[in-house]
């Protein structure tokens, strides 16, 4: 279950309270909810900008703008496939296997909305673990992994070994070639590593969920490059599947990974999020993912109406000192001053 944004305020407690030492991978993981239990005064900070109507405004959720996205995106999907099977005019390659790289994160966007509750203004539990399901088919994750991975992500964002993201998917070197080895396929074994060490911890149940998830994924992967090799060949094999999945999904993956928690500033729980306001066009090809840091403050407000919260919390940004980031700037800071993940860039 969700934590509500608009739960009352927790108590306060100092930033820097030392994590404890990492759990046993061999039991379920006993969490704390960390990040709720060190925010201090965070949501009075916060509700201080904008009015409680506006707020619940912006937190009201309409099936028919998630479909209109989803279609959307769908359709986008379909016509990159489409782009890159003819052979006709193959300037179109490059740009849409680009462009499908993007596609295949959007899945994971949607797959975020499903675990956030953010489609139905009432919860519809089979239908949305049906669509849980076909939205994580494209990258091979399992959706219950990804639900709990990801709740975990924001009850303890903050702590070095129970937040999934900061424990086992951050690189433990800050090594140019360990980043860049990111940007490759070796992140599908990277992921695979860190996803079987954290759902060691899980309850067994949970787990045996997870691999019958992993073996659909895997069986509908297998299926459609059987299909692309039968009535194609091989260049439709690479074309249409491999090369986007393999090689252009893992760069794009990490660079919207930059724009979430990299550059941050420890000591101040509004800044343990990375804020990037982006452009149309990063907002169409990462579908509102920029706007991570107002997602942390605000967790069941849907994308489509992250852009507007944004806008809202001008005011709160200044007063924070927290500055916008672009994504060019992001990879400058990580590849090229070889910057450390989760510290303070400026700093």
């Amino acid at each position: 279950m969700t934590t509500n944004s608009l739960s009352p305020e927790l108590p306060l407690a100092t930033s820097k309270t030392p994590s404890p030492a990492a759990p046993s991978v061999h039991a379920e993981t006993e969490k704390e909810r960390y990040y709720y239990q060190h925010i201090g005064d965070l949501k009075r900070r916060l509700s201080a900008e904008i009015p409680r109507t506006e707020l619940r405004d912006l937190h009201k959720v309409h099936a028919w703008r998630h479909f209109v996205v989803a279609g959307r995106h769908v359709a986008f999907f379909g016509l990159c496939a489409w782009a890159l099977w003819q052979d006709t005019w193959i300037w179109l390659w490059p740009v849409a296997a680009v462009l499908q790289g993007f596609n295949l994160l959007g899945f994971l966007i949607l797959v975020h909305e499903q675990v956030h509750k953010a489609i139905f203004q009432k919860s519809r539990p089979r239908l949305e673990r049906m669509l849980g399901i076909l939205y994580a088919l494209p990258t091979g994750i399992s959706v219950s992994q990804f639900t709990r991975w990801h709740l975990d992500h924001h009850n303890e964002l903050g702590h070095h070994e129970h937040d999934p993201k900061r424990a086992h998917l951050s690189p433990k070197k800050n090594s140019r070639w360990v980043k860049m080895l990111y940007m490759t396929p070796a992140l599908f074994v990277i992921y695979a590593h860190a996803s079987r060490k954290e759902a060691a911890t899980y309850p067994l149940d949970l787990q045996r969920k997870i691999r019958w998830e992993r073996l659909l994924s895997l069986v509908a992967h297998l299926s459609v490059m059987a299909a692309l090799l039968t009535f194609g060949g091989v260049g439709e094999l690479l074309r249409v599947h491999t090369i986007p999945v393999f090689f252009m999904f893992p760069p794009i993956f990490v660079l919207n990974r930059l724009g979430q928690h990299y550059d941050i500033d420890n000591s101040d729980p509004a800044k343990w999020s990375t804020r990037v306001n982006g452009n149309p066009i990063w907002h169409f090809l990462f579908l509102w993912s920029n706007f991570h840091i107002e997602h942390h403050y605000y967790q069941r407000i849907p994308f489509y109406n992250l852009k507007k919260l944004n806008r809202k919390l001008t005011g709160f940004y200044d007063k924070a000192q927290l500055r916008n980031h672009t994504y060019l700037s992001m990879v400058w800071g990580w590849l090229v001053l070889n910057k450390e993940a989760h510290t303070d860039w400026q700093g």
